[in-house]
Protein backbone atom coordinates (compact mmCIF):
# COMPACT_ATOMS: atom_id res chain seq x y z
CA UNK A 1 0.00 0.00 0.00
CA UNK A 2 2.51 2.40 0.64
CA UNK A 3 4.22 1.62 -2.67
CA UNK A 4 0.98 2.64 -4.45
CA UNK A 5 1.41 5.47 -2.64
CA UNK A 6 4.67 6.86 -3.09
CA UNK A 7 3.87 5.92 -6.98
CA UNK A 8 0.50 7.89 -6.74
CA UNK A 9 2.53 11.31 -5.35
CA UNK A 10 5.35 10.94 -8.15
CA UNK A 11 2.35 10.51 -10.88
CA UNK A 12 0.47 13.22 -9.19
CA UNK A 13 3.66 15.84 -9.42
CA UNK A 14 4.47 14.58 -12.32
CA UNK A 15 0.46 15.34 -13.91
CA UNK A 16 0.97 19.10 -12.41
CA UNK A 17 3.81 19.39 -14.30
CA UNK A 18 2.81 18.58 -17.80
CA UNK A 19 1.67 21.77 -20.40
CA UNK A 20 -1.92 20.54 -20.32
CA UNK A 21 -2.01 20.95 -16.81
CA UNK A 22 -2.98 24.87 -16.64
CA UNK A 23 -5.35 24.34 -19.71
CA UNK A 24 -7.06 21.86 -17.52
CA UNK A 25 -7.25 24.56 -14.61
CA UNK A 26 -8.16 27.28 -17.13
CA UNK A 27 -11.29 24.66 -18.32
CA UNK A 28 -12.44 23.96 -14.82
CA UNK A 29 -12.34 27.63 -14.05
CA UNK A 30 -14.30 28.94 -17.22
CA UNK A 31 -17.34 25.76 -16.29
CA UNK A 32 -16.96 27.19 -12.83
CA UNK A 33 -18.14 30.93 -13.73
CA UNK A 34 -20.46 29.95 -16.65
CA UNK A 35 -23.57 30.54 -15.00
CA UNK A 36 -22.52 34.29 -14.54
CA UNK A 37 -21.79 34.52 -17.83
CA UNK A 38 -25.40 33.09 -19.10
CA UNK A 39 -27.09 35.39 -16.25
CA UNK A 40 -25.94 38.11 -18.51
CA UNK A 41 -25.90 36.99 -21.82
CA UNK A 42 -27.90 35.13 -24.96
CA UNK A 43 -27.53 31.74 -26.18
CA UNK A 44 -25.74 31.88 -29.57
CA UNK A 45 -27.46 29.36 -32.31
CA UNK A 46 -23.52 28.24 -33.86
CA UNK A 47 -25.18 25.65 -35.39
CA UNK A 48 -22.78 26.01 -38.77
CA UNK A 49 -19.84 26.28 -36.68
CA UNK A 50 -21.41 22.99 -34.97
CA UNK A 51 -21.52 21.09 -38.16
CA UNK A 52 -18.25 21.74 -39.28
CA UNK A 53 -16.50 21.21 -35.91
CA UNK A 54 -17.78 17.90 -35.15
CA UNK A 55 -17.32 16.33 -38.99
CA UNK A 56 -13.62 17.94 -38.37
CA UNK A 57 -13.47 16.03 -34.94
CA UNK A 58 -14.71 12.72 -36.84
CA UNK A 59 -12.37 13.29 -39.31
CA UNK A 60 -9.20 13.34 -37.25
CA UNK A 61 -10.18 10.76 -34.88
CA UNK A 62 -10.25 8.26 -38.06
CA UNK A 63 -6.47 9.77 -38.73
CA UNK A 64 -5.42 9.02 -35.19
CA UNK A 65 -7.41 5.64 -35.32
CA UNK A 66 -5.18 4.34 -38.67
CA UNK A 67 -2.34 5.60 -37.48
CA UNK A 68 -2.73 3.64 -33.84
CA UNK A 69 -3.48 0.74 -36.07
CA UNK A 70 -0.41 0.93 -38.65
CA UNK A 71 2.02 1.57 -35.15
CA UNK A 72 0.45 -1.35 -33.42
CA UNK A 73 0.59 -3.65 -36.64
CA UNK A 74 4.48 -2.60 -36.42
CA UNK A 75 4.88 -3.48 -32.85
CA UNK A 76 3.75 -6.82 -33.29
CA UNK A 77 1.51 -6.54 -29.92
CA UNK A 78 -1.39 -4.39 -27.97
CA UNK A 79 0.72 -5.56 -24.08
CA UNK A 80 4.06 -4.24 -25.77
CA UNK A 81 5.79 -1.25 -23.50
CA UNK A 82 7.27 -0.06 -26.65
CA UNK A 83 6.78 2.42 -29.54
CA UNK A 84 7.51 3.53 -33.03
CA UNK A 85 7.59 6.49 -35.06
CA UNK A 86 4.09 5.76 -36.10
CA UNK A 87 2.68 5.64 -32.62
CA UNK A 88 4.98 8.03 -31.34
CA UNK A 89 2.37 10.57 -34.09
CA UNK A 90 -0.25 9.28 -33.91
CA UNK A 91 -0.15 9.80 -30.03
CA UNK A 92 1.01 13.35 -30.78
CA UNK A 93 -2.44 14.01 -32.61
CA UNK A 94 -4.80 12.20 -30.25
CA UNK A 95 -3.71 14.33 -27.63
CA UNK A 96 -4.76 17.44 -29.93
CA UNK A 97 -7.89 15.80 -30.41
CA UNK A 98 -8.37 15.69 -26.91
CA UNK A 99 -7.71 19.50 -25.89
CA UNK A 100 -9.68 20.64 -29.36
CA UNK A 101 -12.32 18.54 -28.02
CA UNK A 102 -12.84 21.08 -24.79
CA UNK A 103 -14.68 23.10 -27.11
CA UNK A 104 -17.72 21.00 -26.60
CA UNK A 105 -18.13 22.66 -23.30
CA UNK A 106 -17.30 25.93 -24.88
CA UNK A 107 -20.17 25.63 -27.41
CA UNK A 108 -22.39 24.15 -24.41
CA UNK A 109 -21.40 27.62 -21.90
CA UNK A 110 -22.09 29.79 -25.44
CA UNK A 111 -25.56 27.83 -26.33
CA UNK A 112 -27.05 28.31 -22.71
CA UNK A 113 -26.70 24.20 -22.58
CA UNK A 114 -25.28 24.05 -19.01
CA UNK A 115 -27.61 20.98 -17.97
CA UNK A 116 -25.29 19.03 -20.38
CA UNK A 117 -22.20 19.92 -18.39
CA UNK A 118 -22.49 17.07 -15.69
CA UNK A 119 -19.79 15.76 -13.83
CA UNK A 120 -19.04 13.12 -16.19
CA UNK A 121 -18.37 15.36 -18.89
CA UNK A 122 -16.55 17.41 -17.50
CA UNK A 123 -14.16 14.06 -15.65
CA UNK A 124 -14.07 12.82 -18.44
CA UNK A 125 -12.80 16.16 -20.89
CA UNK A 126 -10.61 17.14 -17.95
CA UNK A 127 -8.51 13.58 -17.47
CA UNK A 128 -8.28 12.87 -21.23
CA UNK A 129 -6.52 15.96 -21.82
CA UNK A 130 -3.76 15.29 -18.91
CA UNK A 131 -3.79 11.42 -19.58
CA UNK A 132 -3.11 11.79 -23.41
CA UNK A 133 -0.38 14.55 -22.65
CA UNK A 134 1.25 11.90 -20.27
CA UNK A 135 1.27 8.82 -22.86
CA UNK A 136 2.72 11.01 -25.24
CA UNK A 137 5.30 12.41 -23.39
CA UNK A 138 6.06 9.42 -21.14
CA UNK A 139 4.50 6.45 -22.63
CA UNK A 140 3.49 5.95 -25.96
CA UNK A 141 3.45 2.57 -26.21
CA UNK A 142 1.40 0.34 -28.47
CA UNK A 143 -0.18 -1.18 -25.23
CA UNK A 144 -2.19 2.32 -24.54
CA UNK A 145 -2.63 2.66 -27.85
CA UNK A 146 -5.05 -0.38 -28.57
CA UNK A 147 -7.26 1.52 -25.85
CA UNK A 148 -6.80 4.63 -27.43
CA UNK A 149 -7.82 3.38 -31.23
CA UNK A 150 -11.10 2.21 -29.65
CA UNK A 151 -11.86 5.45 -28.39
CA UNK A 152 -10.97 7.02 -31.74
CA UNK A 153 -13.33 4.61 -33.33
CA UNK A 154 -15.86 5.55 -30.56
CA UNK A 155 -15.35 9.44 -32.02
CA UNK A 156 -15.50 8.74 -35.23
CA UNK A 157 -19.42 7.47 -34.61
CA UNK A 158 -19.80 9.91 -32.19
CA UNK A 159 -18.29 13.14 -33.70
CA UNK A 160 -20.19 12.06 -37.24
CA UNK A 161 -23.79 11.72 -35.53
CA UNK A 162 -23.28 14.61 -33.83
CA UNK A 163 -22.25 16.45 -37.12
CA UNK A 164 -25.06 15.06 -38.72
CA UNK A 165 -27.75 15.99 -35.64
CA UNK A 166 -26.47 19.39 -35.76
CA UNK A 167 -26.86 19.50 -39.89
CA UNK A 168 -30.47 17.55 -40.50
CA UNK A 169 -32.14 17.04 -36.54
CA UNK A 170 -33.43 13.07 -36.53
CA UNK A 171 -36.83 12.24 -35.55
CA UNK A 172 -34.94 8.82 -34.13
CA UNK A 173 -31.95 10.52 -32.73
CA UNK A 174 -32.70 9.04 -29.01
CA UNK A 175 -32.16 5.90 -30.57
CA UNK A 176 -28.65 7.05 -31.76
CA UNK A 177 -27.62 8.72 -28.88
CA UNK A 178 -28.83 4.96 -27.04
CA UNK A 179 -26.51 3.26 -29.34
CA UNK A 180 -23.64 5.38 -29.19
CA UNK A 181 -23.96 5.06 -24.94
CA UNK A 182 -23.73 1.66 -25.46
CA UNK A 183 -20.78 1.71 -27.95
CA UNK A 184 -18.96 4.05 -25.64
CA UNK A 185 -19.76 1.22 -22.28
CA UNK A 186 -18.40 -1.64 -24.48
CA UNK A 187 -15.60 0.62 -25.23
CA UNK A 188 -14.62 0.81 -21.62
CA UNK A 189 -15.28 -2.87 -20.98
CA UNK A 190 -13.18 -3.81 -23.23
CA UNK A 191 -10.31 -1.28 -22.86
CA UNK A 192 -10.78 -2.68 -18.73
CA UNK A 193 -10.29 -6.20 -19.73
CA UNK A 194 -7.58 -5.57 -21.97
CA UNK A 195 -5.38 -3.14 -19.01
CA UNK A 196 -6.50 -5.77 -16.33
CA UNK A 197 -4.17 -8.45 -18.55
CA UNK A 198 -1.76 -5.88 -18.74
CA UNK A 199 -1.46 -5.34 -15.54
CA UNK A 200 -1.12 -8.96 -14.34
CA UNK A 201 0.84 -9.92 -16.86
CA UNK A 202 2.71 -7.63 -19.06
CA UNK A 203 3.35 -4.61 -16.03
CA UNK A 204 1.18 -1.93 -16.90
CA UNK A 205 -0.12 0.55 -14.17
CA UNK A 206 -2.45 -0.46 -11.70
CA UNK A 207 -4.55 3.14 -11.85
CA UNK A 208 -5.20 2.53 -15.84
CA UNK A 209 -7.58 0.21 -14.44
CA UNK A 210 -8.84 2.25 -12.12
CA UNK A 211 -9.40 4.71 -14.24
CA UNK A 212 -11.08 2.80 -16.81
CA UNK A 213 -13.61 1.22 -13.49
CA UNK A 214 -14.30 4.81 -13.44
CA UNK A 215 -15.48 5.36 -17.00
CA UNK A 216 -17.16 2.34 -17.02
CA UNK A 217 -19.34 2.99 -13.91
CA UNK A 218 -20.11 6.74 -14.76
CA UNK A 219 -21.51 6.41 -18.26
CA UNK A 220 -22.62 2.39 -17.05
CA UNK A 221 -25.15 4.96 -14.73
CA UNK A 222 -25.85 7.78 -17.15
CA UNK A 223 -26.68 4.79 -19.38
CA UNK A 224 -28.89 3.64 -16.93
CA UNK A 225 -30.52 7.08 -15.76
CA UNK A 226 -31.06 7.82 -19.52
CA UNK A 227 -32.71 5.49 -20.96
CA UNK A 228 -33.39 2.23 -18.37
CA UNK A 229 -35.16 3.91 -15.44
CA UNK A 230 -37.27 6.28 -17.83
CA UNK A 231 -38.21 2.84 -19.44
CA UNK A 232 -39.60 1.49 -16.33
CA UNK A 233 -41.14 4.93 -15.32
CA UNK A 234 -43.08 4.93 -18.47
Amino acid sequence: MAVLTERFYQILGTFTGLQSFPVMVVYLILIGLSPLYQRITKPYSLRQIMVVYNYTCSFISGCTLLGFIAGMVTSGSIFLKDGNDLLKNSFFLYWCTKNLELLDTLFMILRHKRRQISFLHVYHHASMVLLTDFAFHYSPWAGIAFGLSINSFVHVCLYYYYGYTAQKPLSGAPTWKRHITELQITQFLIGLVHNTIGYFHHGFCVYSMFYGASMLYLFSTFYYNAFLRKRKGE
